[in-house]
C-alpha cells in the first residue's frame, strides 16, 4: 500500500476517533476496510504524532481519543471549520485580557490551512457582519482560571472588592458559578462573613487567591436567574413591575436579560421587571417598547407615566 494511501487512512482513522467516544477494533477495521492488525499499526502512527489514543483490552474493549500533554492538530469538517473560524473572529473582541490576541493567532493558523472554497465562504460571513458592542473592562485570564478552579474544587476564595461607593474591602466567598451578562462577568457565591448569597463583578476584584478551606456544596439559587435578578434590580433606586399585553418571547427579544426580567403571565401576557434611578426614564423606556402596558408598581412610575402623557399631548397640540 502506498505511503499516500496510508496517510489518508490514518487521517480517516483520526476523524472516526473524534466522532465517537469509543470504537472497537473490529468497528474501526470495518469502517476503514482493513484488518485489525492494520488498525493497531495506524493507532501507533497516531500516537507517534502526539495523539493520545487509549486502548482497553478484553470483551467490550476498544480505542478512544483521550487528553494528552500537548494539543495535537485537529481535523475539522466543513461545518466545524466555518463555525470555529467565525467564533474565533467574534472572540477577537473578547473582554478577557489577551484572549483577543490569542483568538487572532488561532484564526491565522486556521486560515493558513483552510481550503480556498471554505475561505471564500468565511470571508463572505465576515464581509456581511458587523459587531456592535459597548465598552467593557477587560478581565485578567488568570482571575478566570482561579475562580473556575475554585468552583470546580469547592474551595473558598479571598479577594479585594471595590463596592459601588468606591470603598475596597476583603471578601471571602464560596464560589458556585461564573455568569456572563452582556459584556460583563459575574461570580455568584456565598459570602462567608455575611452568610448570604452575593453577586460579584469580576472587573472589581483584585488579588484573588484560593484558600485551603474546602466547603461542601449544598442547595443554592439558580446562578443565571440569581445574577440576572441582581443585575437588573439591586443597583437601582426604583424597581418597576409592568404588565405588558404582549407575548413573553416577543418582549424578551426587545429587552436583554441584563436590562430586565420578563415573567410569563396569564392570557399570553407578561410582567416586565426593570430597574432604574429615574421613574420618568423608566416610563419612557416602557412606552418605547410599543405595547399596551399596566403599571403594577411602584406608584411613582404611574405618576411619571401620567406626566409623560400630558407632556406628549401638549407637544401634539403645538402649532
Amino acid at each position: 500500500m502506498s505511503a499516500e494511501s496510508t496517510t489518508e487512512r490514518v487521517l480517516r482513522l483520526l476523524v472516526l476517533l473524534q466522532r465517537r467516544p469509543s470504537w472497537t477494533a473490529a468497528e474501526l477495521a470495518a469502517e476503514l476496510g482493513v484488518t485489525d492488525r492494520s488498525v493497531r499499526r495506524d493507532v501507533e502512527r497516531l500516537r507517534a504524532l502526539g495523539y493520545p489514543v487509549h486502548a482497553t483490552a478484553g470483551v467490550g474493549g476498544g480505542y478512544r481519543l483521550g487528553a494528552g500533554t500537548r494539543l495535537p492538530p485537529l481535523l475539522l469538517d466543513d461545518e466545524e471549520a466555518i463555525a470555529t473560524a467565525v467564533s474565533l473572529r467574534l472572540a477577537s473582541g473578547s473582554t478577557v485580557a489577551g484572549a483577543g490576541g490569542a483568538a487572532l493567532r488561532a484564526l491565522s493558523k486556521l486560515d493558513q490551512v483552510m481550503p480556498p472554497r471554505l475561505r471564500a465562504e468565511i470571508r463572505a460571513v465576515y464581509g456581511a457582519t458587523e459587531t456592535l458592542a459597548g465598552p467593557a473592562d477587560e478581565i485578567d485570564p488568570e482571575l478566570l482560571m482561579t475562580l473556575a478552579r475554585a468552583c470546580r474544587d469547592a474551595v473558598r476564595v479571598r479577594f479585594r472588592y471595590a463596592g459601588r461607593d468606591g470603598g475596597e474591602r476583603e471578601r471571602t466567598v464560596e464560589p458556585v458559578r461564573m455568569v456572563v451578562a452582556g459584556r460583563r462577568w459575574y461570580l455568584m457565591a456565598r459570602d462567608v462573613d455575611r452568610d448570604d448569597w452575593r453577586t460579584f463583578r469580576l472587573d472589581r476584584m483584585r488579588e484573588a487567591v484560593t484558600t485551603t478551606w474546602r466547603f461542601r456544596p449544598g442547595e443554592h439559587p439558580d446562578p443565571v436567574a440569581y445574577v440576572q435578578r441582581s443585575v437588573t434590580e439591586a443597583p437601582y433606586r426604583c424597581l418597576a413591575r409592568v404588565r405588558l399585553h404582549a407575548p413573553p418571547d416577543r418582549v424578551r427579544e426587545l429587552v436583554p436579560p441584563q436590562v430586565g426580567r420578563v415573567e410569563d403571565d396569564r392570557d399570553g401576557a407578561c410582567v416586565l421587571v426593570v430597574g432604574g434611578d429615574d421613574p420618568q426614564w423608566l416610563a419612557v423606556r416602557v412606552a418605547l417598547l410599543g405595547f399596551e402596558a399596566e403599571v403594577l408598581d411602584p406608584p411613582e412610575l404611574r405618576e411619571a407615566a401620567a406626566l409623560l402623557a400630558r407632556r406628549l399631548a401638549a407637544m401634539a397640540r403645538t402649532g
